[in-house]
């Protein structure tokens, strides 16, 4: 019988160890002949995220920081199992997204600008259906609606179909239904993207208040400050490659975060060329 000191020892152990580990995550898409003429490709395959670490620790809000089409996104559906990596693996709540990809799911909670709710559903439909995908109790899962509807001001719209609902509301139901099973790991893409800046302070708000909470919350942005103002750690990917990751202080050097940025923007551009 494993004794109480054991128990204790193997919690901790838990505890210390990342909750998000990605090691060598690479991904390539093979381009349209089209897409090839629109971007100037010589070459029909780009590298989108090209051998990449990762790693995000136990209740902290971890930033990926980059420009548009450095490889954030793919990075962040990887991680979410919406697409498999070519090669590499990234091992989330102890669970691999190569060979445990629903139990990776059971445990994050995923959100992205480019969620498109059905128009003709409302909040209150969507809450219900999302809580029977995740196997939540009726009862559970009206105590987490009356809070988060409550929280995020949707009360009032519960009713509302998704198409007559405001660009924030929408962004702010999207964000709700991501969190119904209450999951440990919660993964944004870009969570700010579009919104006006009071929504956009309701969501960053609510970020550090899941961490708070014990929750882990990793995000993608191109934005300095968002990254400043809520990342404990921060990852610049650059072409696809993790070009500095740490915690803030660390990536930073106690200068500015976007001169830091700027000056391995340049060093990356250079080496390329």
């Amino acid at each position: 019988m494993e004794t109480l000191k054991r128990r204790t020892e193997r919690k901790e152990t838990m505890d210390q160890r990342p909750i998000i580990e990605a090691r060598g995550l690479s991904k390539t898409f093979k381009l349209s002949a089209k897409q090839m003429r629109i971007e100037n490709a010589k070459q029909p395959l780009r590298i989108a995220v090209d051998n990449l670490d990762l790693t995000a620790q136990r209740g902290e809000i971890y930033g990926l920081l980059g420009p548009n089409g450095a490889g954030k996104t793919t990075v962040l559906r990887m991680l979410a199992t919406l697409i498999k990596p070519d090669s590499g693996d990234a091992v989330i709540e102890s669970h691999s997204i190569i060979t445990a990809p629903e139990k990776v799911r059971a445990s994050i909670g995923f959100l992205t600008s480019e969620l498109k709710l059905e128009d003709f559903f409302t909040p209150n439909y969507l809450f219900g259906f999302f809580s029977t995908l995740h196997n939540v109790d009726s009862k559970t899962a009206a105590v987490r609606k009356e809070k988060l509807f409550k929280h995020f001001g949707i009360d009032e719209f519960a009713e509302v179909k998704v198409g007559n609902l405001s660009t924030g509301m929408k962004q702010k139901t999207s964000l709700v239904i991501s969190l119904v099973h209450d999951p440990d790991v919660i993964i944004f893409d870009e969570p700010t993207n579009g919104l006006d800046v009071i929504t956009a302070k309701v969501v960053t708000d609510y970020l550090l208040e899941l961490k708070a909470t014990g929750k882990t919350v990793i995000l993608s942005t191109h934005i300095f400050s968002l990254v400043e103002k809520l990342c404990d750690r921060v990852g610049i990917i650059i072409n696809g490659q993790m070009i500095k990751e740490g915690t803030l202080a660390e990536v930073s050097g106690g200068k500015d975060l976007e001169q830091v940025f700027f000056d391995l923007y340049s060093a990356v551009v250079e080496e390329v060329a």
